[in-house]
């Protein structure tokens, strides 16, 4: 099984983008996440640095400007997903990634607090 790292400038990202409200609160985080289509076309105008700053997991072991470095992602490449955050932590506390499982759960209780969801 893969080990990860946090990515704390995927953390610092996320935390800006919760910020300045560019997040969903409700979405089907299935239909929403981004798929291999989307990620390419958005590494065709984004570079690997603005790729990673939205996975909160960097896989151990990888080559950066790669796909498989960046894992855990928490949003449509656009905005935070609520969603995406619940997702986060539910796979990171399942495969007992804990550092991850941490770094999404505090993340989601920041934006519930910034969105006043108590």
């Amino acid at each position: 099984m893969a080990t990860y790292a946090v990515n704390p400038a995927a953390v610092a990202r996320a935390r800006e983008l919760i910020e300045s409200r560019q997040y969903v609160l409700d979405s089907d985080w299935g239909r929403m996440q981004p798929n291999a289509e989307a990620e390419n076309a958005f590494l065709e105008r984004h570079s690997w640095e603005d790729y990673a700053g939205w996975h909160l997991g960097l896989t151990e072991g990888a080559n950066d400007e790669t796909k498989a470095r960046y894992a855990f992602v928490v949003g449509d490449l656009r905005r935070v997903h609520r969603s995406a955050l619940i997702a986060c932590v539910y796979r990171a506390s399942e495969w007992r990634h804990k550092q991850v499982e941490l770094a999404a759960h505090e993340l989601l209780q920041h934006l519930d607090a910034r969105a006043g969801i108590s």
